[in-house]
């Protein structure tokens, strides 16, 4: 299966001159041709931050990053800043958080558009451009009539039909989408998410979701990788993981989501709050707050557990003892699942 994306010891920290803030932590990860991985955690567990590091556009005055993130056989994390804009927008390209807004408001659709065409392609003809945007913005159903419009004209809902229709441009590798849809009503949502579908079938995209919504991923995904406190706790298809979440944190996401169908139940939420990611931790990063939490939880970090096929769990749940003997865990998972 061909590999789009590989991050392999994955880190960001953010820094200054008294404090340094660990971001994103040993992130191994591997994005295959075809993939639509959704990226889910709640406010400030690092989604964003991982994306921002992959397209390499955070500060570095302020940002270290470590580790790799191989792109079509080329380290971004190492590659020049030639390099990145080579590949920006051509080979990876992103949608970005409430992105309606970085559209000038004293230009026409078309010409901003046909402006960032021509950063790839400076010498193509106006008809060539036209043509290409207008099968784009066919793509997420919008009229060719947007071309000569001007932002103030058009819904939030069409402004961000737009920046998708940017975004595919170049017939990029791998789309990065950043909450895309958060801003917009549930209506709009659902339908430009249909559309997002639709598009990757025609176009036969790669693509990252990152989202709070679980539901999201849920129906626009085939993957699903749990974030917490920017590390991973769980990573698989997510027809298993929403099926039969294994770590606590996953289905703590999944108990503070109301059902639609069966009896009446109450909803839990998630005791606590984030770490202090200025601290470094020796034990599991969710143990705080985590009902099913041992002893070692305390004390050593759980190593990866591959499950069956490409999923993945970081849990001591299901990992080995420091004596290298498998934990008794069946009540524990019987609690974990009940």
């Amino acid at each position: 299966m061909d590999r789009v994306l590989e991050l392999k010891d994955f880190n960001v920290t953010y820094k200054n001159k008294t404090k340094k803030v660990y971001a994103v932590k040993d992130i191994n990860l591997t994005i295959n041709k075809g993939d639509s991985l959704g990226i889910v955690g709640e406010s400030g567990s690092g989604k964003s931050t991982l994306a921002m590091a992959i397209l390499r556009l955070l500060p570095e005055r302020n940002t270290e990053i470590t580790g790799s993130s191989n792109f079509a056989n080329k380290d971004l994390v190492q590659a020049s800043e030639k390099e990145l804009k080579e590949i920006r927008w051509k080979e990876l390209s992103v949608v970005f958080q409430k992105s309606m807004n970085a559209l000038s408001p004293v230009h026409r659709i078309g010409e901003q558009i046909e402006d960032i065409y021509r950063v790839h392609k400076p010498n193509a003809r106006k008809e060539e451009i036209f043509d290409r945007i207008k099968a784009l913005l066919r793509l997420v159903n919008l009229s060719e009539r947007v071309f000569k419009m001007y932002p103030h004209e058009l819904s939030g809902g069409m402004l961000q039909r737009v920046a998708i229709a940017i975004s595919l441009i170049h017939d990029p590798k791998l789309l990065i989408m950043d909450e895309a849809t958060t801003a917009l009503d549930v209506v709009t949502q659902g339908q430009i998410l249909e559309e997002i579908v639709k598009m990757e079938q025609t176009l036969d995209v790669t693509r990252i979701m990152i989202t709070h919504d679980i539901s999201v991923v849920a129906t626009t995904c085939n993957k699903i990788a749990v974030l917490y406190a920017g590390e991973l706790m769980e990573v698989g298809y997510v027809k298993d993981i929403l099926k039969e979440p294994k770590h606590p944190y996953t289905k703590g996401l999944l108990s503070s989501i109301p059902s639609l169908s069966g009896e009446k139940e109450t909803l839990t939420g998630i005791k606590g709050h984030l770490p202090d990611l200025s601290q470094k931790y020796e034990g599991c990063i969710f143990a705080p707050r985590c009902e099913h939490a041992m002893e070692q939880c305390g004390k050593s970090k759980p190593s990866e557990t591959q499950l069956t096929g490409e999923n993945r769990v970081w849990c001591h749940l299901y990992s080995q003892s420091d004596r290298g003997e498998q934990l008794d865990i069946s009540k524990n998972l019987a609690e974990v699942n009940r």
